[in-house]
């Protein structure tokens, strides 16, 4: 029989394909033993809701990167879930990050490999993105977090600090510049890579007022959350029926006021036929 006509799974494998295949067992055997949640809770509200303000309105209103294509897979907007980059290593817990054009997670949920971000099942590609909120001043953001994004080459790092505990900055937004140079500190919110900027604003989200960290399109507008989406599609449909009222008042006013016309015509009418009636009995013709 022909090599062409050897079934594909009784074929011979080459050697660097068995080397592969062996690898990739191992591999799945690591993660096996990782420990992807231990039930951990969120520090506090405002970290909670911060990070539900930076991952819905994704989601909500966003298109997505600017480079949309043919092909072009999607983006995770993930909160408080492990980021492994190497097998042996415990992963970072980000409280938000960003990613762009990856696989993202299979359709099984429950499966260990779809429940973290994997680096290496993502492509290889670490996430665009990610901010820390800062709680309390043993998180190490301005410290071990931060080289360690560095040494992964997590694009942008953010560190919003809203109470001030490491420094009297609020927000600072750093950009790998490649390595050998690590990161930078970047003048404005605009994370041109991404298509998207970050905003201080003040204002009230789920009944909370206070300082929040947002996204914003390219042009400094804010993207806006389901409940932001609800308010202004509600506001359009009650501005629409309010024109929809003023267009009906308006049409029964003309209404009114062709009918007052009508009247006075007929009126107008009427005199000009009691006048010539009179000019008659006068023995006068009135005029045509």
């Amino acid at each position: 029989m022909s090599a062409a006509g050897i079934a594909p799974e009784s074929r011979r494998l080459e050697a660097w394909e068995a080397e592969m295949a062996e690898i990739r067992a191992e591999v799945e055997r690591e993660m096996e033993n990782l420990v992807t949640e231990d039930d951990t809770p969120v520090d506090n509200i405002l970290s909670e809701k911060q990070q539900r303000l930076l991952t819905e309105p994704l989601y909500g209103a966003w298109s997505g990167p600017d480079q949309h294509a043919p092909g072009h897979r999607g983006f995770l907007a993930l909160a408080n879930v492990g980021l492994f980059y190497a097998l042996r290593q415990p992963p970072l817990v980000p409280d938000m990050m960003l990613a762009l054009d990856v696989p993202g997670p299979g359709p099984d949920l429950s499966q260990k490999a779809n429940r973290s971000y994997f680096i290496w099942v993502q492509d290889g590609k670490p996430p665009m993105v990610v901010v820390e909120v800062v709680s309390n001043q043993e998180g190490g953001e301005d410290g071990d977090k931060l080289r360690k994004y560095e040494t992964i080459g997590v694009p942008y790092y953010v560190i919003f600090d809203p109470w001030h505990l490491l420094s009297d900055r609020v927000l600072r937004i750093y950009r790998f510049a490649g390595t050998g140079n690590g990161y930078i500190e970047q003048v404005g919110g605009l994370l041109d890579a991404v298509g998207l900027g970050l905003s201080l604003w003040q204002g009230e989200y789920e009944s909370t007022e206070a300082l929040w960290l947002r996204w914003t399109d390219r042009d400094g507008r804010l993207i806006p959350t389901g409940a932001e989406l609800a308010r202004r599609e509600q506001q359009r449909a009650t501005e629409a029926e309010q024109r929809a009222e003023e267009e009906r008042q308006r049409a029964e006013e003309e209404r009114q006021r062709a009918e007052e016309s009508a009247r006075q015509a007929e009126q107008e009418r009427q005199r000009a036929e009691r006048l010539a009636a009179r000019l008659r009995e006068l023995g006068v013709e009135p005029p045509a």
